[in-house]
């Protein structure tokens, strides 16, 4: 018996799936030549003009002799491609989810030119995903929800060549709305990080329809808390407690770290505000003379730092800290590290967006634990009412 050799099995295998396609691309172009030529008027006087033969690269394999039917009047197009096109869209969609996962535009070149020879320079490469930027308009443009029960707010520096290069800040704003789904609601890129800054992000927000917030999280910023109070006057702050945790690290001795931080920890992991309260002054007592300056900050910004007593404890994890758009920021700053430094403010545009949209997606009908409890629900709408219930009045 006759062994056949594996690669010929599989050129055999992928003649035959490209046969398959063919075979049913062409069946689609007679139905629809076809269902034209049916639904014309008499007095056109048009009819089937036999074929034309072109090429067509799909995900399933190069096709020479695609027999393509035209009428006698040339009015037939079908929709399976374009007129002029001379691929399925797929090597498109590759090269866009290639520029996606970090490879720049002359490695993204290279790879296609080791498959397809020399079609695809880096500047074919940029222009295809440049196709990116008109979806990023209309997606920063795009309507809010009215009510975000948590909006997060952190920026995210990225390199950018102008002349030289340096570094400028992506300010993200992510909300988690009514039915527990968090999602990024913007980005905005250029410049250092400064109040007036977020003071503009702040109000493309509420323009955009998000006007009832109950709580924004945050670091402490300077002046990050005085713009976000301009924008939502009836929201509370909750100032990151691992980011306070982290700046005070440092700033106490070795030999005391541990024993300072795990005795913070009892003040923000207490089971009510009153008993966080003791607990700070009994952290207070104990080192605020070894470090009176630290135990100070701490004490002024405590009522911040305590907010999420507020809100139902089953939230707590998810509101007392502004982890959730760090990690996402995360992500972000992984898939732009291999691209070193970006050529232009369209190129981190492109990058940051389908990071972006590729989270919301993945996250778009995932209720974050705890916000989806009947309870929980019912005292956030509760809250929304509490705070908002004047302006539903002015505006009926």
């Amino acid at each position: 018996m006759t062994t056949i050799p594996e690669n010929m099995l599989n050129d055999l295998f992928e003649n035959l799936v490209t046969q398959f396609v063919k075979q049913n691309i062409e069946t689609i172009m007679r139905a629809e030549i076809k269902h034209m030529l049916e639904e014309q008027e008499e007095h056109q006087r048009n009819s089937r003009n036999g074929y034309y033969t072109r090429t067509l690269h799909t995900k399933y394999g190069h096709i020479e002799d695609l027999q393509v039917p035209r009428d006698r009047n040339g009015q037939f197009q079908t929709s399976v491609f374009e007129p002029y096109q001379r691929r399925d869209g797929w090597l498109e969609e590759a090269v866009i989810q290639m520029y996606k996962s970090g490879m720049g535009t002359r490695d993204v070149a290279r790879f296609i030119e080791s498959m397809f020879g020399s079609q695809y320079s880096p500047t074919t490469v940029s222009n295809i995903t440049a196709t990116v930027l008109e979806d990023i308009q209309i997606w920063l443009q795009r309507p809010l929800k009215k009510r975000y029960s948590v909006i997060y707010l952190d920026g995210l520096y990225v390199k950018l060549k102008r002349g030289t290069v340096s570094g400028e800040v992506v300010y993200f704003a992510m909300g988690i709305d009514e039915d527990g789904h968090r999602q990024i609601l913007g980005f905005y890129i250029g410049g250092q990080e400064s109040s007036n800054g977020w003071r503009e992000v702040l109000k493309d927000l509420y323009i955009r329809g998000a006007t009832d917030v109950l709580l924004g999280v945050f670091d402490g910023l300077t002046g990050l808390e005085a713009a976000f109070r301009e924008t939502y006057p009836k929201a509370d702050v909750q100032h990151c407690v691992v980011h306070k945790v982290r700046a005070t690290f440092p700033k106490i001795r070795v030999q005391h770290r541990t024993e300072v931080i795990e005795d913070i920890k009892t003040v923000y992991t207490a089971e009510d505000k009153d008993l966080a309260l003791a607990a700070f002054d009994t952290v207070y007592a104990k080192w605020g003379k070894l470090y009176p300056k630290e135990m100070e900050l701490w004490k002024e910004q405590l009522p911040t730092l305590l907010t999420f007593y507020k809100f139902p404890s089953l939230i707590k994890e998810a509101i007392y800290t502004s982890n959730p758009i760090e990690r996402m920021n995360k992500e972000i700053r992984k898939r732009l590290k291999p691209m070193n430094s970006l050529t232009n403010m369209d190129a981190a545009e492109k990058i940051v967006y389908l990071q972006a949209i590729d989270y919301n997606e993945r996250n778009e009908s995932r209720a974050i634990r705890g916000f989806a409890d009947p309870e929980v629900k019912k005292k956030l709408t509760e809250m929304f009412e509490a705070r908002y219930s004047d302006k539903i009045t002015s505006e009926e």
